[in-house]
């Protein structure tokens, strides 16, 4: 699936906020530093899965003007 990585890196910053404003109701620091840390990740996983597309699209595009 060409958008997994950025879909799933999304998802795992939705969750980390989620988490974040628990910890913060709750007053919960290890669920709010948690939260943090999954959003942070989620944004790296969703950046490094767009390179990676852009890439691969590139990559397409350069093998058509090869191809013809």
């Amino acid at each position: 699936m060409k958008y997994e990585n950025e879909i799933k890196g999304k998802a795992k910053q939705v969750k980390g906020t989620a988490k974040t404003e628990l910890g913060k109701l709750a007053g919960d620091r290890d669920l709010e530093s948690s939260g943090r840390v999954e959003r942070a990740e989620g944004r790296v996983q969703e950046r490094v899965g767009k390179a990676k597309r852009k890439i691969g699209e590139a990559v397409e595009n350069l093998g058509e003007e090869i191809v013809g």
